[in-house]
């Protein structure tokens, strides 16, 4: 017998995990696409046990995951959030299959920042990672309109001073062979923060790519626009280290 707590109705169930609308999911249930331990469902609010029925839309299995979690390698001129109206946004370059009710991009890419976008229906996690509290760690790669200088390490490491109000959390930064390009890590995620910190030492950010969170890092096999789902072994690696 199907434990009453674990219980949803057929047609949320639907609307969840296949990223449909309720309206949608009742119309499936309606021609008759739908089937749950291999008979028809007739209602649509038929309760069923997401952890043991076996459910079936239009021929195909759909498999019950409480949460999802996808990495996507965010293209210039899309934005992060969940709409906007004028601008594409991260969730509409996601395929149909991995679209669900609830999913959100945890933690913003400016829209002219390319790289790791972490989304999921997972509030408490992206919590976690996105706390400065929990000293995440953040790591982009930054093309500079000035070569960057060797003074820069102490400055981000004491934990600098942007826009004369604004206080960091110690950052570092690692200057390439060409000193125009750096890799910058850094363990919350103020408002353009990258950018600021950048101006704040009298240079310019020309162009961002998010790398890595935690040490979760962007799957060289993503062209831009591209994702896929992050494994539950891999969600580890997100917070599980944190800068010294």
């Amino acid at each position: 017998m199907a434990d009453k707590n674990k219980t949803m109705r057929i047609d949320k169930f639907l609307s969840n995990q296949l990223g449909i609308s309720r309206t949608d999911a009742k119309e499936l249930i309606k021609k008759r696409l739908v089937t749950v331990n291999g008979a028809a469902v007739k209602f649509f609010d038929m309760k069923i046990d997401p952890g043991s029925d076996r459910i079936i839309s239009e021929g195909r299995e759909v498999v019950y995951r409480e949460h999802i979690y996808i990495m996507l390698n965010k293209p210039q001129g899309v934005v992060c959030s969940t709409k906007d109206g004028l601008s594409k946004t991260v969730l509409e370059l996601l395929p149909t299959e991995l679209l669900r009710d609830g999913l959100f991009p945890a933690g913003r890419l400016d829209k002219d920042t390319e790289g790791f976008v972490f989304i999921t229906d997972d509030g408490a996690l992206a919590h976690k990672i996105l706390s400065p509290k929990s000293h995440v760690e953040k790591l982009y790669f930054a093309r500079l309109e000035k070569p960057a200088e060797e003074g820069y390490k102490d400055i981000f490491a004491s934990g600098m001073e942007i826009d004369g109000r604004d206080i960091c959390l110690p950052a570092k930064i690692e200057i390439c062979d060409d000193p125009h390009e750096v890799y910058i890590s850094i363990k919350e995620g103020m408002y353009h923060q990258v950018k600021r910190m950048a101006e704040a030492v009298g240079n310019r950010v020309i162009y961002l790519k998010r790398l890595k969170i935690g040490e979760l890092a962007l799957d060289e096999n993503l062209a831009p626009g591209e994702c896929r789902e992050i494994m539950h072994k891999e969600v580890e690696k997100l917070y599980t280290k944190f800068m010294p």
